[in-house]
């Protein structure tokens, strides 16, 4: 079952839909070696609204995030997000031809991602790395960014650390100023790779608190987690994969407190 078939949006309500993604497949390798990571994935995400998906290991989740942001290229189907195709283009023909790298670049500055590790530049004060694509990538002047990145630093509540460099800040401080540089850009649209995953348990809620707080501003948010608790508080629509499908999906009360497949059942009484 895809989660088309539930109460997800119409695709023909293009306004209310930020996220199609429709039919993907992503296969690794070739031949013998191939691994079929996606196997024909069905997804709406409305415009404002979080997603959480859940599943095992290996389910392929972090690979469906990577395809929605083009850092992994699809192997079938199509990723529409806020109506622009991602990664191709159709000619009059209905043939798709792959995208010029600096236009798919473009493309996936639209879009914020904030992964399991947290990827700071180890040489910059967390002030430094909030500023430094906005400069480099739309061309802000220093003073612009220097003036944005103290705002986001100061609403991932981090203004007191601003000039301290990574080495000096816990887990849960690091990922808030990943959010706070994803955030710098000015994203249409969120991913979130498992952000809790790889810190100590005591620093998992602050982490969570800012996505709470960018949720309830109205960001369109896509959210990897095992974290049931943020699921049930803040997704409107949870996503249930295993094995490269869409298991179940629906209103979280219905999938985490009801849900109808066994495999979904299975998983949610290990982590529950």
């Amino acid at each position: 079952m895809s989660a088309t078939d539930t109460d997800a949006p119409d695709t023909g309500a293009a306004q209310d839909t930020m996220v199609a993604v429709r039919q993907v497949h992503k296969v690794f390798g070739h031949g013998h070696d191939a691994v079929h990571v996606l196997k024909g994935v069905d997804l709406d995400v409305a415009r404002g609204s979080v997603t959480v998906i859940l599943g095992p290991s290996g389910s392929g989740k972090s690979t469906l995030l990577r395809c929605v942001n083009e850092l992994e290229e699809i192997t079938g189907g199509s990723v529409v997000v806020d109506g622009e195709l991602m990664g191709y283009r159709e000619d009059a023909k209905g043939v798709l031809h792959r995208l010029h790298p600096k236009v798919v670049a473009r493309q996936r500055s639209r879009i914020g991602m904030v992964f399991q590790r947290f990827h700071l530049f180890p040489h910059m004060t967390a002030l430094e790395n909030v500023m430094e694509a906005p400069v480099q990538v739309k061309g802000l002047s220093k003073r612009e960014a220097r003036q944005r990145a103290l705002e986001l630093i100061e609403r991932v509540g981090l203004a007191d650390r601003a000039d301290h460099y990574p080495a000096q800040l816990s887990g849960g401080q690091q990922q808030r100023v990943a959010i706070a540089r994803a955030l710098a850009m000015d994203p249409e649209l969120m991913l979130f790779d498992e952000p809790t995953s790889a810190l100590d348990p005591e620093l998992v809620g602050e982490v969570l608190a800012v996505m709470r707080d960018l949720a309830r501003s109205g960001m369109t948010m896509i959210v990897v987690t095992h974290e049931i608790g943020f699921a049930r508080e803040v997704a409107d629509h949870v996503v249930f994969m295993d094995d490269g499908v869409i298991v179940e999906a629906g209103p979280p009360e219905r999938v985490l407190d009801d849900p109808q497949h066994e495999r979904t059942k299975n998983f949610l009484s290990h982590v529950l």
